[in-house]
This record gives structure tokens, sequence and C-alpha cells, in this order.
């Protein structure tokens, strides 16, 4: 029996750097592994270097947890999507991270 969507939420929440990273960069569209590490450190500036052991590991993971699905597989390539439930997933994070920069702005304002 596969996991209910509030026990995957439970599950991500709070995310990793890495785990908000790939999906984030599957929201705009399908990529695959070297796609997603690629544009993680462009977004980042260079700050974020993803490995790839780091980057299929997630990736089975959130296979698994069907926050994404395989795309396309080609030869030796395969191209992943986020699905429904992983957009809702990196919402309640994405909400989840904006709480905290507003408390944290708040507080260095003095208005905690």
């Amino acid at each position: 029996m596969s996991d209910t969507p509030a026990r995957v939420i439970k599950k991500y929440i709070p995310m990793s750097e890495t785990a908000f990273y790939i999906l984030l960069s599957l929201a705009p569209e399908p990529r695959h592994g070297y796609g997603i590490i690629k544009y993680v450190e462009s977004i980042t500036g260079g700050r974020l270097v993803l490995g790839s052991g780091t980057v299929y590991g997630s990736l089975t993971k959130m296979l698994k947890d069907h926050l994404i699905l395989v795309y396309a597989d080609e030869e030796r390539k395969k191209t992943y999507e986020i699905t429904d439930l992983g957009k809702k997933v990196l919402h309640t994070e994405m909400e989840r991270l904006e709480e905290l920069y507003h408390n944290a702005q708040a507080h260095k304002e003095g208005k905690s």
C-alpha cells in the first residue's frame, strides 16, 4: 500500500536543500539528471553543486514516493517530470520557507 499524500508531505517537510532544488528544477520542465545538476548550479550561482550520486539517490526515492515520474526513457538517459503530488510537496515547502523568511525579517526589524 502506498503512502497517502498527507503522509508523503509529512515525510518530506521540512525538506532538504537538495530535495527542494531537485523538485524546483523539475517544476518548469522535465529534465534529465545532468540537466538538474546544471540547472541547480546555475540558479544558485554555483553555490550548490549536486553530485550525481546524491541526485540519482534522491530521484530514486522521489520516484518511489510518486513525487516525480519518468517522462522519457531514452538510451542511457531518463528524463524526469514532477507529479501533482510533487508540486503539492514543493508548494508546501515554499509556504514554510516564506513563513521562515517573514518571521526572520520581522525579528530583524524588531517587530517580533
